[in-house]
């Protein structure tokens, strides 16, 4: 890792080198150090910590103080990540002022480096971006938009396809930093990255995204039913409840503590 934080001209500069590079969820201290420590370059505080931390059955109960909670918690172990938080349901779509006013808060209170936002909303992206907020943009499957969407379904097959790569272009016009492309064809994911001048991070997009982003806790083999878009690079579900076992097992057969976990 570099010796400062990552910035956004570190994310365009290295889609012209062509230079892959990953963003991974966090949602506490302890992770945020170890991703950090890691290299990877930017942690994202998603929305989906409803899901993952939180015990919600999706996205759309997170509030902005669950949000500023888990922001300030990786902000302060994060040394050279960038910390991106993402701006809830509901917490930027009523007016543009209460989102310029949220974002702020996730920046001044939080510590974040820049926010997320789901959907084209143009005018927004265009008021962060004046104000000196980054903002990066999110399309495709959107989470926050699940009713609307009829579930976590792939986005922009066939004619649709049109319609999210305008979205696209749009959002670079009106100043987003980088964008996220969830659940689309990888033929798309592709056309979009080829046509922007700014980076494109990918999860269930195809290879053809700048960037990859995973949610922890599929990476780590700790969600029960994975999405099709994740990979598991380890099974600590398994570990844990196999570390418990032994614990319980243990006291049960009056072997722990013994002498060597014991004061004198």
């Amino acid at each position: 890792m570099p010796d400062r934080t990552v910035s956004i001209h570190d994310l365009t500069a290295w889609k012209g080198e062509q230079r892959p590079w990953v963003m991974l969820t966090a949602y506490d201290f302890p992770t945020a150090q170890i991703l950090d420590s890691a290299g990877v370059p930017v942690l994202l505080v998603g929305d989906s910590l409803g899901r993952n931390a939180l015990g919600y059955a999706n996205e759309l109960p997170v509030t902005m103080q669950d949000m500023l909670h888990h922001v300030k918690a990786v902000s302060r172990g994060a040394e050279s990540a960038m910390v991106v938080g993402d701006l809830p349901f509901m917490s930027y779509q009523a007016s543009i002022e209460e989102g310029v006013r949220n974002a702020g808060r996730l920046i001044k209170e939080g510590g974040a480096t820049a926010v997320k936002l789901e959907g084209p909303h143009l005018d927004l992206v265009h008021r962060l971006t004046d104000i000196g907020i980054p903002a990066m943009a999110h399309i495709g499957l959107t989470p926050q938009a699940v009713h609307g969407l009829g579930g976590y379904k792939v986005q922009g097959r066939g004619e649709a396809a049109h319609k999210v790569l305008d979205q696209a272009v749009q959002l670079e016009k009106a100043g987003a930093f980088a964008i996220v492309l969830e659940a689309m064809p990888a033929e798309l994911g592709a056309e979009i990255t080829a046509s922007l001048q700014i980076p494109t991070i990918g999860i269930g997009a195809g290879s053809g995204a700048d960037a990859q982003v995973l949610v922890i806790n599929d990476l780590l083999g700790l969600t029960e039913h994975p999405p099709k878009l994740a990979k598991a690079y380890a099974d600590l579900r398994g570990t844990i409840a196999g570390a418990v076992t032994a614990f319980v097992a243990d006291v049960e057969a009056g072997t722990f503590p013994d002498e060597d976990h014991s004061y004198s």
